[in-house]
């Protein structure tokens, strides 16, 4: 199960994992995301700043998470990303295809434009 808090501000879902997102809880993930996403705002941030590892399945439900806003007419932009997680999206090269920002702030303001 994914340690993961969320807040909706205006019309933003702001998800906030913990810890660790890997095989062991990625599906969790996307399970939670989904229904969210579903069930209010279309825009998502992802605030990352509690978070400490991520493995490829854990991109793999980022990635999905993204598509899923955007084809409900919203968008994803991430957070907070730092550390090795950081490193991860960087090297992976997802750190240019998805928006990468320090805040939260930052994160909603890109998806407004």
């Amino acid at each position: 199960m994914i340690e993961m808090t969320h807040d909706v501000r205006g019309d933003v879902l702001i998800l906030k994992p913990a810890k660790r997102i890997d095989s062991s809880n990625a599906k969790s993930f996307e399970d939670e995301a989904n229904a969210k996403i579903d069930a209010g705002p279309k825009k998502v941030v992802i605030d990352f700043s509690g978070l400490d590892y991520i493995s490829s399945a854990g991109l793999r439900v980022v990635l999905t998470t993204a598509k899923r806003a955007k084809a409900a007419g919203g968008g994803l932009a991430l957070c907070g990303v730092h550390g090795n997680v950081k490193e991860v999206f960087d090297v992976s090269g997802f750190a240019s295809v998805l928006g990468m920002h320090a805040g939260v702030d930052e994160a909603i303001a890109s998806l407004k434009g």
